[in-house]
């Protein structure tokens, strides 16, 4: 009886630190596209850094602008410049909440789908925002998916008429993300 007690003690223990791990990646991918009736913009940064607690659904993302990377230079250095002004706004945040964090198992291989909310801090304008987004577990491996839209004129990004047909005010953005358990 006291080896059943003592081993089901030690697998509760067990099972609330592995659920109290935090997940991170610095390689975290985040895309954006822009559709406009002349041209289509789109970029990649892969050094996306995400830090996810697994107890407590906190998430928390963060990019440099200046990491971009365009098809055309040209179009990079305009983005860098004169819309996201990366010098005086150096990086893009967010940081909030998986709100159906009991519903992910991190632990269990399986596709769990979640809703995150948050603050989105971009171009110095922070916005609460919602999405939904999905946990991929696999071999062990976790992978973070979300696509959402916004408003460049949201985040104070002005977009002069003259360029009104060849940049979008829509901005689909998507991320994704290996994570890792994080060690301390």
């Amino acid at each position: 009886m006291k080896k059943k007690l003592a081993g089901l003690i030690l697998f509760t223990t067990l099972s609330v630190m592995a659920g109290a791990q935090k997940y991170f990646t610095k390689d975290g991918t985040i895309r954006f596209f822009s559709d406009a009736k002349m041209e289509k913009i789109e970029a990649t940064n892969n050094k996306a850094t995400c830090v996810l607690d697994g107890a407590t659904g906190a998430i928390e993302w963060a990019v440099l602008t200046k990491g971009f990377v365009f098809e055309n230079a040209f179009m990079g250095e305009h983005f860098n410049e004169t819309y996201m002004e990366s010098d005086k706004f150096p990086k893009a945040t967010f940081k909030g909440n998986v709100e159906n964090m009991a519903a992910v198992n991190l632990q269990k291989d399986g596709v769990y789908k979640a809703k995150v909310t948050g603050d989105m801090t971009m171009h110095g304008v922070t916005k609460k925002i919602t999405t939904d987004a999905s946990f991929t577990v696999a071999g062990g491996k976790i992978t973070a998916d979300s696509k959402l839209m916004v408003k460049a004129s949201d985040y104070g990004i002005v977009i002069p008429g003259d360029k009104s047909e060849s940049i979008s005010n829509n901005i689909e953005i998507t991320v994704k993300a290996g994570l890792a358990p994080l060690n301390k």
